[in-house]
């Protein structure tokens, strides 16, 4: 069986270190915690768990200090988890069966980060992260986004490490690293300059937001799924400054790097929506429903597009279309990916009301059914 060091950098995170760490005694055989200037309990918490609690000075340096806690490891794997971060039984129960299991020849699990979530707790937006790597043979990379260039040999798990935050943490602090990083002179990466355009675009700066995103992509030097976000990014700036035009075509731009993503073609459906343009909404909505849902491959998945959301729109261009039969279908189709989901349940009422026969209805679904089969774009 492997062995795993369980390695952190925290900063005031009294809050929220004792549920992580608490998720992961009798899954990490040696947990590692780096201080970098907590005000708060943090260290006294830190210290209930295990003796290797550490200082590091912070230098607005994610990667200085991961490194500093990677180097402090002697298991087999380093695991790197933030203190807002946990491990929920039911993927406690799957990393236990992965340590019995993982051939020591692997360099590198990948595993899914689940970072929001909807009402009943399921996830929708997660993405596959570097989670366990092999120690002594990785560093961390970037003062902010850190990443680690994975290699060798890589195995995907389905465990999933939830992110659930309890606080706020500094709105400006990102933004305020890579502003420092410019100003030191120190050339940003493609990867850099991407998550600079983002932190631009949160803090509502979206000239420069944008004019940041079209260099990124000119720049063409960036990961795929990278370009195919900005391209996202890009359509929201130009939107933000009443460049409606120019938003579309950014939105088709994507699709000269990879063929659309369900959020792409939701993107393009809410514009056209917006328009009042109700057919070309439709057949975006619609596509969105054939696209394939790889979770796994490391972009940002937001999943409720891949179902959920253009079920739900596609039942209100309907609707407003006059179609109500094939309106209340779509809506049963939305039921199908969330079942209790409000939106849903108002629809039901909705159309009860208009006198919508559910015979009829369900007739309809059955054909959409046959066109976008059920369960294809759902993750458990």
């Amino acid at each position: 069986m492997v062995t795993i060091s369980l390695c952190m950098i925290v900063k005031n995170e009294e809050d929220v270190l004792e549920r992580c760490l608490g998720s992961m005694v009798g899954v990490a055989d040696e947990i590692i915690v780096v201080d970098t200037g907590s005000t708060d309990r943090t260290r006294e918490i830190a210290g209930t768990f295990t003796k290797q609690v550490y200082d590091f000075p912070w230098i607005d340096d994610f990667s200085a200090a991961r490194n500093f806690s990677f180097s402090k490891a002697t298991g087999d794997y380093c695991l790197w988890m933030d203190a807002d971060d946990v491990l929920e039984p039911a993927g406690r129960q799957k990393f236990l069966h992965l340590k019995e299991t993982l051939d020591p020849d692997t360099d590198v699990v990948m595993m899914r980060y689940d970072t929001a979530f909807d009402p009943q707790g399921n996830p929708t937006f997660s993405y596959y992260r570097e989670r366990l790597l092999r120690t002594g043979c990785f560093r961390w990379e970037g003062r902010v986004h850190e990443a680690v260039a994975a290699s060798g040999k890589i195995v995907y798990s389905d465990i999933a490490i939830c992110h659930r935050k309890l606080h706020v943490s500094d709105s400006m602090r990102n933004l305020r690293i890579y502003e420092r990083q410019k100003r030191d002179g120190e050339p940003m990466s493609p990867r850099d300059r991407f998550y600079y355009a983002r932190e631009l675009y949160y803090h509502n700066q979206f000239e420069q937001a944008e004019e940041e995103f079209s260099g990124f992509l000119e720049d063409d030097r960036g990961w795929m799924e990278n370009n195919i976000e900005a391209c996202r990014f890009l359509a929201l700036c130009r939107e933000k400054l009443g460049k409606t035009d120019q938003a579309m075509s950014a939105l088709l731009g994507s699709m000269a790097y990879d063929a659309p993503r369900a959020e792409i073609c939701c993107d393009l459906g809410e514009m056209f929506f917006r328009k009042g343009e109700l057919a070309q909404a439709v057949f975006w909505y619609e596509l969105a429903l054939t696209r394939p849902l790889n979770p796994a491959s490391g972009a940002f998945v937001q999943q409720d597009c891949y179902a959920y959301i253009p079920a739900l729109q596609l039942c209100v261009c309907y609707d407003q279309m006059g179609d109500l039969l094939t309106a209340a279908a779509y809506n049963e189709l939305g039921a199908m990916y969330k079942p209790g989901g409000d939106a849903v349940q108002y629809n039901r009422r909705y159309f009860a009301e208009k006198g919508v026969s559910q015979t009829d209805t369900d007739r309809i679904l059955e054909k959409i059914k046959a066109r976008f089969p059920q369960g294809r774009n759902i993750v458990n």
